[in-house]
């Protein structure tokens, strides 16, 4: 079982037998009364969205899920491609059931695959990848006091906020929760 604290973004979580993802949290502290958690919640096998509040004595039962490594193939208009590393069975997820982390994939990434009942349900990425600045303005210095940033164009079409001296081939480090520059390599 788990507690309040060990509701951190990205943990799957049993509810009604089903797997949900902890996709937004919010810890909330009343002067007398307990803690309350404030979650959004994401069915990995629907994709529907749940809100829901966790009071400090509720037992919340973590979700059987294993993962495997699989590499990222390719899209195509009915979905994106993965082939797992072991088995090297392929199968896809819908653009849908991936949200927001198609922006960070690229061909032939490696990616944790969440399974439920031999199913494969979701993915997980790394925290932090690296990747090649395709095409970035020069920077001008100026009359600036703090960090000064311009916007770079990365080898899977994203578009970032980096420090000024990023150049075009580049190779920078990015953080896949936030979508924030971390460093260059």
């Amino acid at each position: 079982m788990l507690g309040l604290n060990d509701l951190k973004l990205g943990r799957v979580i049993s509810i009604n037998d089903e797997p949900y993802q902890v996709v937004w949290n919010q810890h909330i502290k009343v002067a007398r009364g307990g803690a309350v958690m404030k979650t959004k919640l994401k069915n990995l096998i629907s994709g529907s969205t749940l809100e829901k509040s966790f009071n400090g004595s509720d037992n919340i039962a973590e979700a059987d899920i294993t993962r495997r490594k699989a590499n990222f193939l390719y899209e195509q208009e009915d979905g994106f491609h993965f082939m797992d590393n072991e088995s090297f069975e392929q199968f896809q997820f819908s653009k849908d059931a991936l949200g927001d982390l198609i922006k960070y994939l690229i061909d032939g990434q490696e990616v944790d695959v969440l399974v439920f009942n031999d199913n494969p349900v979701s993915i997980a990425l790394p925290t932090k990848i690296t990747l090649e600045v395709k095409s970035a303005p020069d920077g001008v210095k100026g009359n600036s006091s703090g960090a000064v940033t311009k916007t770079v164009i990365l080898e899977n079409d994203l578009e970032i906020r980096t420090p000024l001296f990023i150049k075009s081939g580049d190779k920078v480090i990015i953080n896949t929760e936030t979508g924030e520059y971390v460093e260059r390599v």
